[in-house]
Protein backbone atom coordinates (compact mmCIF):
# COMPACT_ATOMS: atom_id res chain seq x y z
CA UNK A 1 0.00 0.00 0.00
CA UNK A 2 1.65 3.31 -1.31
CA UNK A 3 0.33 6.31 0.72
CA UNK A 4 0.98 9.90 -0.08
CA UNK A 5 -0.09 11.93 2.65
CA UNK A 6 -0.14 15.64 2.10
CA UNK A 7 0.42 17.91 5.00
CA UNK A 8 -0.86 21.61 4.97
CA UNK A 9 0.33 24.78 6.99
CA UNK A 10 -1.67 23.93 10.09
CA UNK A 11 -1.19 24.19 13.73
CA UNK A 12 -2.58 20.49 13.41
CA UNK A 13 0.09 19.77 11.26
CA UNK A 14 2.17 17.78 14.18
CA UNK A 15 -0.33 15.37 14.00
CA UNK A 16 0.23 14.08 10.95
CA UNK A 17 3.07 12.54 11.90
CA UNK A 18 0.59 10.26 14.17
CA UNK A 19 -1.26 9.49 11.07
CA UNK A 20 1.77 9.02 9.28
CA UNK A 21 2.71 6.26 12.37
CA UNK A 22 -0.47 4.66 12.18
CA UNK A 23 -0.20 4.05 8.83
CA UNK A 24 3.77 2.52 8.73
CA UNK A 25 1.96 -0.02 11.34
CA UNK A 26 -0.29 -1.17 9.22
CA UNK A 27 2.17 -1.46 6.85
CA UNK A 28 1.62 1.57 4.33
CA UNK A 29 4.51 3.14 2.91
CA UNK A 30 4.07 6.92 3.18
CA UNK A 31 5.41 9.66 0.82
CA UNK A 32 5.06 12.65 2.80
CA UNK A 33 4.41 16.06 0.46
CA UNK A 34 4.78 19.38 2.70
CA UNK A 35 3.48 23.41 1.67
CA UNK A 36 5.80 25.52 2.74
CA UNK A 37 3.90 26.84 5.38
CA UNK A 38 3.14 23.59 6.51
CA UNK A 39 6.83 23.57 7.13
CA UNK A 40 6.70 26.41 9.51
CA UNK A 41 5.21 24.22 11.47
CA UNK A 42 6.91 20.44 11.77
CA UNK A 43 10.09 20.50 10.10
CA UNK A 44 11.09 18.43 7.22
CA UNK A 45 12.96 16.27 8.78
CA UNK A 46 10.80 15.13 11.09
CA UNK A 47 8.96 13.49 8.40
CA UNK A 48 11.97 11.45 6.59
CA UNK A 49 13.61 10.29 9.63
CA UNK A 50 10.52 8.24 10.46
CA UNK A 51 9.17 8.06 7.08
CA UNK A 52 12.29 6.79 5.63
CA UNK A 53 11.62 8.79 2.01
CA UNK A 54 12.96 12.26 1.23
CA UNK A 55 9.78 14.34 1.67
CA UNK A 56 8.85 16.65 -0.84
CA UNK A 57 8.75 20.67 -0.46
CA UNK A 58 9.11 22.08 -3.26
CA UNK A 59 7.83 21.73 -6.93
CA UNK A 60 10.57 22.64 -8.85
CA UNK A 61 13.68 20.70 -5.93
CA UNK A 62 16.55 19.94 -8.37
CA UNK A 63 17.46 16.25 -8.19
CA UNK A 64 19.16 13.56 -10.38
CA UNK A 65 15.85 11.24 -11.00
CA UNK A 66 15.16 12.52 -14.61
CA UNK A 67 11.14 11.60 -13.80
CA UNK A 68 8.82 14.62 -13.33
CA UNK A 69 7.98 14.14 -9.79
CA UNK A 70 4.30 15.14 -9.77
CA UNK A 71 3.71 12.65 -12.41
CA UNK A 72 5.49 9.71 -10.86
CA UNK A 73 3.84 10.35 -7.74
CA UNK A 74 0.29 10.60 -9.09
CA UNK A 75 0.35 7.07 -11.27
CA UNK A 76 2.30 5.25 -8.19
CA UNK A 77 -0.12 6.58 -5.18
CA UNK A 78 -2.72 4.35 -3.99
CA UNK A 79 -4.34 6.77 -1.87
CA UNK A 80 -3.59 10.69 -1.37
CA UNK A 81 -4.49 11.27 2.14
CA UNK A 82 -4.29 15.11 2.89
CA UNK A 83 -4.48 15.90 7.04
CA UNK A 84 -4.88 18.61 8.15
CA UNK A 85 -6.12 20.68 5.04
CA UNK A 86 -6.41 23.83 5.24
CA UNK A 87 -9.40 26.24 3.92
CA UNK A 88 -6.90 27.52 1.92
CA UNK A 89 -5.95 24.00 0.57
CA UNK A 90 -9.80 23.10 -0.01
CA UNK A 91 -10.27 26.21 -1.75
CA UNK A 92 -7.47 25.08 -4.15
CA UNK A 93 -8.67 22.12 -5.01
CA UNK A 94 -11.61 22.79 -5.51
CA UNK A 95 -11.11 25.20 -7.98
CA UNK A 96 -8.14 23.47 -10.16
CA UNK A 97 -5.58 26.00 -8.75
CA UNK A 98 -2.09 23.92 -8.96
CA UNK A 99 0.82 26.46 -8.09
CA UNK A 100 2.22 24.12 -5.65
CA UNK A 101 3.40 20.49 -5.99
CA UNK A 102 0.61 19.31 -3.50
CA UNK A 103 -2.41 21.10 -5.39
CA UNK A 104 -0.39 19.99 -8.89
CA UNK A 105 -0.46 16.21 -7.32
CA UNK A 106 -3.98 16.48 -6.86
CA UNK A 107 -5.53 17.23 -10.44
CA UNK A 108 -2.76 15.07 -11.64
CA UNK A 109 -3.50 11.55 -10.18
CA UNK A 110 -6.03 9.23 -10.45
CA UNK A 111 -6.32 7.66 -6.69
CA UNK A 112 -9.04 7.97 -4.08
CA UNK A 113 -8.62 11.21 -2.10
CA UNK A 114 -8.94 11.30 1.25
CA UNK A 115 -8.99 14.85 3.02
CA UNK A 116 -8.95 15.84 6.85
CA UNK A 117 -9.92 19.51 7.45
CA UNK A 118 -8.54 21.61 10.06
CA UNK A 119 -9.59 25.66 10.57
CA UNK A 120 -11.34 28.12 12.66
CA UNK A 121 -14.61 27.21 13.36
CA UNK A 122 -15.90 30.74 11.52
CA UNK A 123 -13.33 29.47 8.39
CA UNK A 124 -15.29 25.66 8.46
CA UNK A 125 -18.59 27.38 9.03
CA UNK A 126 -18.03 30.16 5.98
CA UNK A 127 -20.19 29.70 2.86
CA UNK A 128 -17.27 29.44 0.58
CA UNK A 129 -16.00 26.56 2.49
CA UNK A 130 -18.77 24.81 2.69
CA UNK A 131 -19.15 25.14 -1.10
CA UNK A 132 -15.88 23.79 -1.63
CA UNK A 133 -16.65 20.76 0.47
CA UNK A 134 -19.56 20.68 -1.53
CA UNK A 135 -18.19 20.79 -4.75
CA UNK A 136 -15.23 18.18 -3.86
CA UNK A 137 -17.67 16.01 -2.49
CA UNK A 138 -19.86 15.49 -5.77
CA UNK A 139 -16.28 15.21 -7.70
CA UNK A 140 -15.48 11.84 -5.24
CA UNK A 141 -13.48 13.27 -2.68
CA UNK A 142 -13.96 11.51 0.98
CA UNK A 143 -13.64 13.52 3.78
CA UNK A 144 -12.87 12.98 7.72
CA UNK A 145 -14.77 15.84 9.07
CA UNK A 146 -13.06 17.90 11.84
CA UNK A 147 -14.58 17.56 15.27
CA UNK A 148 -15.37 19.96 17.95
CA UNK A 149 -13.44 21.29 21.00
CA UNK A 150 -11.27 23.87 22.15
CA UNK A 151 -9.23 25.42 19.51
CA UNK A 152 -6.10 26.69 18.97
CA UNK A 153 -7.15 30.37 18.20
CA UNK A 154 -8.70 29.88 21.56
CA UNK A 155 -12.30 28.99 20.21
CA UNK A 156 -14.71 26.01 20.36
CA UNK A 157 -16.83 24.81 18.38
CA UNK A 158 -15.66 22.21 14.89
CA UNK A 159 -12.61 22.92 13.16
CA UNK A 160 -10.24 21.17 15.38
CA UNK A 161 -8.14 17.92 13.61
CA UNK A 162 -10.09 14.44 13.44
CA UNK A 163 -8.26 12.21 15.77
CA UNK A 164 -5.32 10.47 14.11
CA UNK A 165 -6.99 6.95 14.85
CA UNK A 166 -9.95 8.21 13.11
CA UNK A 167 -7.97 9.14 9.79
CA UNK A 168 -6.09 6.41 9.62
CA UNK A 169 -9.17 4.16 9.86
CA UNK A 170 -11.13 5.77 7.28
CA UNK A 171 -7.55 5.73 4.92
CA UNK A 172 -7.12 1.67 5.56
CA UNK A 173 -10.79 1.39 4.54
CA UNK A 174 -10.36 3.06 1.35
CA UNK A 175 -6.99 1.19 0.43
CA UNK A 176 -9.01 -1.84 1.26
CA UNK A 177 -11.96 -0.83 -1.11
CA UNK A 178 -9.47 -0.20 -3.45
CA UNK A 179 -7.84 -3.92 -3.03
CA UNK A 180 -11.36 -5.50 -3.03
CA UNK A 181 -11.73 -3.62 -6.70
CA UNK A 182 -8.84 -5.04 -7.89
CA UNK A 183 -9.72 -8.69 -7.33
CA UNK A 184 -13.68 -8.87 -8.56
CA UNK A 185 -13.62 -12.48 -8.30
CA UNK A 186 -12.81 -12.97 -4.81
CA UNK A 187 -14.54 -9.92 -3.57
CA UNK A 188 -17.91 -10.45 -5.23
CA UNK A 189 -19.99 -10.90 -2.46
CA UNK A 190 -18.29 -8.75 0.19
CA UNK A 191 -18.36 -6.23 -2.11
CA UNK A 192 -21.37 -5.95 -3.73
CA UNK A 193 -22.13 -2.54 -2.56
CA UNK A 194 -19.21 -1.03 -4.18
CA UNK A 195 -20.08 2.32 -5.46
CA UNK A 196 -23.15 2.77 -3.43
CA UNK A 197 -22.86 5.89 -1.04
CA UNK A 198 -25.21 5.07 1.88
CA UNK A 199 -26.52 7.47 5.08
CA UNK A 200 -27.52 5.87 7.80
CA UNK A 201 -29.07 7.29 10.75
CA UNK A 202 -28.45 6.20 14.18
CA UNK A 203 -29.15 6.75 17.75
CA UNK A 204 -31.87 8.81 20.37
CA UNK A 205 -32.36 12.38 19.69
CA UNK A 206 -32.34 14.77 22.65
CA UNK A 207 -34.69 17.97 23.25
CA UNK A 208 -33.62 19.87 25.66
CA UNK A 209 -36.19 21.25 28.30
CA UNK A 210 -33.89 23.14 30.41
CA UNK A 211 -30.24 23.23 30.43
CA UNK A 212 -29.67 20.37 32.47
CA UNK A 213 -33.04 18.31 31.23
CA UNK A 214 -34.37 16.76 28.29
CA UNK A 215 -36.69 14.49 26.23
CA UNK A 216 -34.83 11.22 24.90
CA UNK A 217 -35.41 7.59 24.58
CA UNK A 218 -34.01 4.29 25.18
CA UNK A 219 -32.03 4.09 21.48
CA UNK A 220 -28.37 2.96 22.15
CA UNK A 221 -27.81 3.35 18.35
CA UNK A 222 -26.33 -0.13 18.37
CA UNK A 223 -28.79 -1.14 15.25
CA UNK A 224 -27.86 1.55 13.37
CA UNK A 225 -23.85 1.54 13.89
CA UNK A 226 -24.09 -2.33 12.71
CA UNK A 227 -25.76 -1.07 9.72
CA UNK A 228 -22.60 1.29 8.83
CA UNK A 229 -20.26 -1.35 9.80
CA UNK A 230 -22.52 -4.16 7.29
CA UNK A 231 -22.18 -1.69 4.69
CA UNK A 232 -18.29 -0.51 5.36
CA UNK A 233 -17.81 -4.33 4.50
CA UNK A 234 -19.72 -4.60 1.43
CA UNK A 235 -17.61 -1.70 0.36
CA UNK A 236 -20.14 1.28 0.71
CA UNK A 237 -19.17 4.81 1.04
CA UNK A 238 -21.13 5.26 4.66
CA UNK A 239 -22.14 8.84 6.41
CA UNK A 240 -23.57 7.76 9.61
CA UNK A 241 -25.52 10.74 11.36
CA UNK A 242 -25.73 9.60 15.04
CA UNK A 243 -27.42 10.99 17.79
CA UNK A 244 -25.57 11.30 21.60
CA UNK A 245 -24.39 7.01 22.40
CA UNK A 246 -21.90 5.79 23.55
CA UNK A 247 -20.49 3.52 21.24
CA UNK A 248 -17.04 4.10 19.16
CA UNK A 249 -18.01 5.14 15.21
CA UNK A 250 -17.29 2.38 13.19
CA UNK A 251 -13.76 3.17 11.21
CA UNK A 252 -14.28 4.41 7.57
CA UNK A 253 -17.13 6.15 7.98
CA UNK A 254 -17.73 9.49 7.52
CA UNK A 255 -19.51 10.50 11.00
CA UNK A 256 -21.91 13.65 12.31
CA UNK A 257 -22.43 14.02 15.33
CA UNK A 258 -25.94 15.61 16.17
CA UNK A 259 -28.17 15.70 19.45
CA UNK A 260 -32.06 17.20 18.21
CA UNK A 261 -33.87 16.36 15.69
CA UNK A 262 -33.76 19.42 14.29
CA UNK A 263 -29.80 18.95 14.00
CA UNK A 264 -30.43 15.46 12.48
CA UNK A 265 -32.82 16.61 10.10
CA UNK A 266 -30.37 19.38 8.93
CA UNK A 267 -27.47 16.96 8.66
CA UNK A 268 -29.57 14.59 6.58
CA UNK A 269 -30.90 16.74 4.27
CA UNK A 270 -27.30 17.75 3.86
CA UNK A 271 -26.25 15.08 2.58
CA UNK A 272 -29.00 13.54 0.86
CA UNK A 273 -28.53 14.68 -2.75
CA UNK A 274 -25.28 12.55 -2.39
CA UNK A 275 -26.46 8.89 -0.93
CA UNK A 276 -28.03 6.02 -3.40
CA UNK A 277 -29.61 4.57 -0.21
CA UNK A 278 -30.88 6.31 2.90
CA UNK A 279 -31.52 3.86 6.01
CA UNK A 280 -32.98 5.79 8.81
CA UNK A 281 -32.74 4.07 11.71
CA UNK A 282 -32.41 6.29 14.55
CA UNK A 283 -35.27 6.75 17.06
CA UNK A 284 -35.86 10.58 16.39
CA UNK A 285 -37.66 11.93 19.15
CA UNK A 286 -41.96 12.72 17.90
CA UNK A 287 -41.53 15.93 20.36
CA UNK A 288 -40.13 18.71 21.89
CA UNK A 289 -40.67 21.52 24.47
CA UNK A 290 -41.89 24.73 22.42
CA UNK A 291 -40.02 26.67 25.06
CA UNK A 292 -36.75 25.58 26.18
CA UNK A 293 -35.93 27.50 29.94
CA UNK A 294 -32.55 29.17 29.77
CA UNK A 295 -32.05 28.62 33.88
CA UNK A 296 -32.65 25.20 35.49
CA UNK A 297 -36.34 24.85 36.29
CA UNK A 298 -36.40 24.47 40.28
CA UNK A 299 -38.93 22.10 42.10
CA UNK A 300 -41.92 24.32 43.56
CA UNK A 301 -43.30 21.42 45.84
CA UNK A 302 -46.40 21.57 42.83
CA UNK A 303 -46.28 19.62 39.29
CA UNK A 304 -45.22 20.99 35.62
CA UNK A 305 -46.60 21.43 32.96
CA UNK A 306 -44.36 21.18 29.34
CA UNK A 307 -46.38 22.31 26.20
CA UNK A 308 -45.10 19.89 23.35
CA UNK A 309 -44.72 20.12 19.68
CA UNK A 310 -44.30 17.87 16.88
CA UNK A 311 -40.61 17.53 15.83
CA UNK A 312 -39.56 17.39 12.48
CA UNK A 313 -40.52 14.08 10.30
CA UNK A 314 -37.22 13.37 8.42
CA UNK A 315 -38.43 10.43 7.01
CA UNK A 316 -41.41 12.01 5.13
CA UNK A 317 -39.43 15.32 4.23
CA UNK A 318 -36.66 13.07 2.65
CA UNK A 319 -39.09 11.29 0.58
CA UNK A 320 -40.44 14.35 -0.44
CA UNK A 321 -37.00 15.52 -1.93
CA UNK A 322 -35.47 12.24 -3.05
CA UNK A 323 -34.96 11.54 -6.64
CA UNK A 324 -33.54 7.48 -6.95
CA UNK A 325 -32.68 6.70 -4.16
CA UNK A 326 -33.80 3.56 -1.75
CA UNK A 327 -35.54 4.77 1.14
CA UNK A 328 -35.49 2.43 4.24
CA UNK A 329 -37.60 3.72 7.40
CA UNK A 330 -37.90 2.39 10.67
CA UNK A 331 -40.69 1.71 12.82
CA UNK A 332 -40.13 0.76 16.65
CA UNK A 333 -43.65 -0.71 17.73
CA UNK A 334 -45.15 -1.73 20.90
CA UNK A 335 -48.76 -3.64 19.39
CA UNK A 336 -49.83 -4.37 16.36
CA UNK A 337 -45.90 -4.04 14.64
CA UNK A 338 -46.95 -4.88 11.32
CA UNK A 339 -50.11 -3.38 10.86
CA UNK A 340 -48.23 -0.17 12.03
CA UNK A 341 -45.85 -0.92 9.75
CA UNK A 342 -47.68 -1.07 7.25
CA UNK A 343 -49.47 2.28 7.97
CA UNK A 344 -46.27 3.96 8.06
CA UNK A 345 -45.15 3.22 4.82
CA UNK A 346 -47.96 3.79 3.15
CA UNK A 347 -48.32 7.07 4.43
CA UNK A 348 -44.82 8.10 4.23
CA UNK A 349 -44.14 7.07 1.04
CA UNK A 350 -40.70 4.90 1.89
CA UNK A 351 -39.47 2.19 0.11
CA UNK A 352 -39.01 -0.46 2.97
CA UNK A 353 -39.84 -0.34 6.33
CA UNK A 354 -37.64 -2.14 9.19
CA UNK A 355 -40.29 -2.85 11.96
CA UNK A 356 -39.90 -4.25 15.33
CA UNK A 357 -41.52 -4.50 18.76
CA UNK A 358 -39.09 -3.00 21.33
CA UNK A 359 -41.50 -3.87 24.20
CA UNK A 360 -39.94 -7.18 23.61
CA UNK A 361 -37.02 -8.11 26.13
CA UNK A 362 -34.17 -9.68 23.95
CA UNK A 363 -35.37 -7.07 20.80
CA UNK A 364 -35.67 -3.42 20.20
CA UNK A 365 -33.64 -0.50 22.27
CA UNK A 366 -30.27 -1.11 24.12
CA UNK A 367 -29.74 -5.17 23.24
CA UNK A 368 -27.61 -7.03 21.25
CA UNK A 369 -30.61 -8.50 19.19
CA UNK A 370 -33.41 -7.88 17.21
CA UNK A 371 -36.51 -9.67 15.68
CA UNK A 372 -37.26 -7.55 12.61
CA UNK A 373 -40.49 -7.55 9.99
CA UNK A 374 -39.62 -6.01 6.63
CA UNK A 375 -42.23 -4.54 4.89
CA UNK A 376 -42.17 -3.40 1.33
CA UNK A 377 -44.83 -2.76 -1.03
CA UNK A 378 -44.48 -6.33 -2.58
CA UNK A 379 -44.10 -8.30 0.63
CA UNK A 380 -43.92 -8.76 4.28
CA UNK A 381 -40.86 -10.77 5.84
CA UNK A 382 -40.92 -11.74 9.54
CA UNK A 383 -36.95 -12.33 10.49
CA UNK A 384 -36.22 -14.78 13.59
CA UNK A 385 -34.65 -13.55 16.42
CA UNK A 386 -30.73 -12.65 15.55
CA UNK A 387 -27.51 -10.66 16.20
CA UNK A 388 -27.79 -6.72 15.09
CA UNK A 389 -25.42 -7.30 12.79
CA UNK A 390 -27.22 -10.35 10.75
CA UNK A 391 -30.68 -7.98 10.97
CA UNK A 392 -28.35 -5.18 9.24
CA UNK A 393 -27.29 -7.79 6.49
CA UNK A 394 -30.88 -8.48 5.77
CA UNK A 395 -31.72 -4.79 5.74
CA UNK A 396 -29.34 -4.18 2.86
CA UNK A 397 -30.08 -7.00 1.04
CA UNK A 398 -33.46 -6.26 1.03
CA UNK A 399 -32.90 -2.67 0.18
CA UNK A 400 -30.43 -3.85 -2.39
CA UNK A 401 -32.62 -5.95 -3.83
CA UNK A 402 -35.42 -2.99 -4.49
CA UNK A 403 -33.06 -1.03 -6.17
CA UNK A 404 -31.79 -4.20 -8.59
CA UNK A 405 -35.73 -4.76 -9.04
CA UNK A 406 -36.29 -1.10 -10.21
CA UNK A 407 -33.10 -0.63 -12.42
CA UNK A 408 -34.58 -3.69 -14.45
CA UNK A 409 -35.60 -4.10 -17.96
CA UNK A 410 -39.31 -4.72 -16.70
CA UNK A 411 -39.15 -1.98 -13.88
CA UNK A 412 -38.86 0.53 -17.14
CA UNK A 413 -41.22 -1.02 -19.36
Amino acid sequence: MRVTLGVTGCIAAYKAVEVMRGLQKSGASVQVVMTRNAANFVGPLTFQAISGLPVITEMFEPTADPEIKHIQIAQATDLLLVAPATANALAKFANGIADDFLSTLYISTTAPVLVAPAMNVEMWAHPATRDNVRRLRERGVEFVDPGEGYLACRTVGAGRLAAPEDIVGRALAMLGRNEIARMPEAGAIESDMAGERVLITAGPTYEAIDPVRGLTNRSSGRMGYALAEAALARGAYVTLVTGPVSLAPPAGARVSNVKSAADMCAAVMDDLADATIVVMAAAVADFRPISVAEQKIKKTGSGLMIELEQTEDILAAIVRAKHSQVVVGFAAETEDVTENARKKLLEKGADLIVANDVSSQDSGFDVETNRIILVSQEDVVEMPLMAKREAAERVLDAAMKIKRDALSPAAAQ
